[in-house]
């Protein structure tokens, strides 16, 4: 049966509730975080806009993985905007999502509500979606859709930020005066793309840092602005701390130096925030 054959082998999604009219039940809302867009949809080859036609709900063999509280249904939406999605998409789209059931163990009506998906085509099946993660499926609001769209540009460009994966290498060298020195970190990244971090001191003035792409260094670029993709791809990519195997040259001056610098770097950056699952 090809209901059966969706529910088995399509991710499931999403945590999130639809808050609009044709909801059975209201939900507390989530305001997203650029990490909670940028989360989603580095990881989505298709993102569009879409209306519920119709949602079945699966019971039984179909519904045995869905967690306590929740409700699994068949979903067919019309697209009613491509934000993404290279060789375009089907008008008519299906898919498998996990809903939460409400205070009296009622699921939601989704028919006619208007949704954002972040998805990847099915091999094979052009009309059909499945969800990059259990809360792939957004609650549509103008403003959300504006931001998502704006998440997409910037990823989507040819010179995109790329992951960070690891810190490969960093080194501290003092300057000629007392508080003066600079010290560089060098990243590994999934494309193999050279990302570097510039800290400096100089005496009697507040460190500064740059984050270069490519093989040299802007000291005028400066830092990423908050809530860019730049910065995304540093503050939730970067680890809490200096790994000690990037500091393996380093004397014991110079690697406190460089811990010190890396601090400061993820102090600037400051917290990367998500709220999905909080819902």
């Amino acid at each position: 049966m090809r209901i059966q054959i969706l529910a088995c082998s399509l991710a499931l999604s999403t945590l999130l509730p639809l808050q609009n009219m044709h909801a059975q039940a209201v939900y507390p809302a989530i305001s997203y975080s650029y990490a909670d867009l940028a989360d989603l949809t580095v990881s989505a080859p298709v993102v569009a806009s879409a209306r519920i036609r119709e949602a079945i709900r699966l019971k039984g063999e179909q519904a045995v993985s869905v967690p306590a509280g929740r409700a699994r249904f068949y979903v067919t939406a019309d697209v009613t905007a491509l934000i993404r999605g290279a060789g375009g998409l089907s008008t008519q789209v299906s898919y498998v999502v996990d809903m939460p059931l409400d205070s009296r163990g009622k699921a939601p009506k989704l028919r006619k509500a208007q949704v954002l998906l972040l998805g990847r085509r099915v091999p094979d099946r052009a009309a059909e979606l499945q969800l990059v993660a259990p809360d792939a499926q957004l609650a549509w609001t103008a403003e959300l859709e504006t931001r998502l769209r704006s998440v997409v540009q910037a990823a989507s460009t040819p010179d995109a930020p790329p992951a960070i994966t690891r810190v490969g290498s960093a080194f501290h060298v003092p300057g000629n005066l007392p508080g003066e020195g600079e010290t560089q970190i060098f990243l590994i990244t999934a494309n193999n793309l050279p990302v570097s971090l510039s800290i400096l001191r100089r005496p009697g003035q507040q460190r500064t840092w740059a984050v270069a792409l490519g093989e040299i260094v802007d000291e005028a670029a400066g830092p990423p602005q908050r809530d860019t993709l730049l910065w995304y791809r540093l503050a939730c990519g970067l680890p809490r701390a200096l790994p000690e195997e990037a500091l393996r040259d380093a004397d014991a001056i110079a690697a406190t130096a460089a811990r010190e610098d890396y601090r400061f770097v993820l102090d600037q950056l400051g917290a990367c925030t998500r709220n999905r699952g909080q819902g």
